[in-house]
């Protein structure tokens, strides 16, 4: 029986033969790193099963166990009768390996929370730079939402989220954007309990406004400093909730100063001071 060779194929020239005992894990390995290197592009289709399988030198149950895995965190798609292609972009990976810190280690949630702060600080600061029109429309009247849902706690966690979403997207920062989303999805729960304590949501509210003070006269530092304030009080009240530290001295919540009651807009008062 003449010995089977693999048909001409760029990226099974860059296949290297299996040696390691765990095979499967050798072939998502090495798949990882032709998708890292870019010798594997998104949206690009792999070979075939028999092709992968004759330029790894192993069987199909190996090939087709680490695709499984590949496919279940998201790095490649799996179609029936389509066969098998690199994910469009990294967005479900990172989700799953946010998932999986979550549940194997129970403080990573404090962790999140210091990273958002790092990441929506510079969204508004983004925001505050560069912005328009339509963006402070649709903030302001996200506030004002939040104002007329101050005692209604599911609703105004909504529109608290769709303020801070609303703030990602305007970044135009898609990275920025995606790794904002996966953090705050993984926050839901965890922050649904914030809300709970008393005084939280009107100083929350409070602490909005400031923000979209702050991104209305364009000033990129106030809107981080502004947002990186809320957030900082927003991680004191959940380890309030959950026990974890004890309330730190020296750092209290307190209402802004020189924010005004009634929302009014902000981008008419930026005008009146030029």
């Amino acid at each position: 029986m003449p010995k089977r060779t693999a048909p001409p194929d760029q990226t099974n020239s860059k296949i290297r033969r299996v040696e390691k005992t765990s095979i499967s894990e050798e072939i998502a390995n090495q798949i990882m790193n032709l998708i890292a290197t870019e010798q594997l592009k998104p949206r690009q289709r792999l070979p075939s099963e028999r092709e992968l399988c004759i330029a790894f030198g192993a069987s199909r149950s190996s090939l087709r166990e680490a695709m499984r895995c590949l496919a279940i965190v998201g790095v490649l798609d799996a179609y029936v009768g389509g066969g098998t292609s690199v994910a469009q972009d990294g967005q479900k990976f990172l989700a799953k390996i946010l998932e999986w810190r979550l549940i194997s280690e129970k403080h990573d949630i404090e962790n999140l929370l210091e990273v958002r702060i790092g990441l929506e600080g510079i969204a508004a600061a983004s925001v505050a730079r560069d912005h328009s029109e339509v963006t402070m429309e649709k903030l302001e009247s996200l506030v004002e939402r939040m104002r007329e849902t101050l005692s209604d706690p599911k609703q105004f966690t909504s529109n608290d989220l769709d303020f801070h979403t609303a703030i990602a997207e305007a970044s135009g920062n898609k990275l920025l954007w995606d790794m904002i989303m996966m953090i705050r999805t993984q926050l839901a729960h965890g922050m649904s309990r914030v809300l709970s304590l008393h005084h939280a949501i009107p100083l929350s509210f409070d602490e909005h406004k400031a923000i979209l003070q702050a991104i209305g006269r364009g000033d990129p530092s106030a809107a981080r400093q502004a947002m990186q304030a809320h957030l900082n009080a927003a991680l004191l009240r959940y380890r309030d909730t959950a026990g974890s530290a004890p309330r730190e001295k020296g750092i209290p919540v307190r209402r802004g100063r020189g924010v005004p009651r009634k929302l009014t807009s902000v981008t008419a008062r930026a005008k009146r001071s030029d």
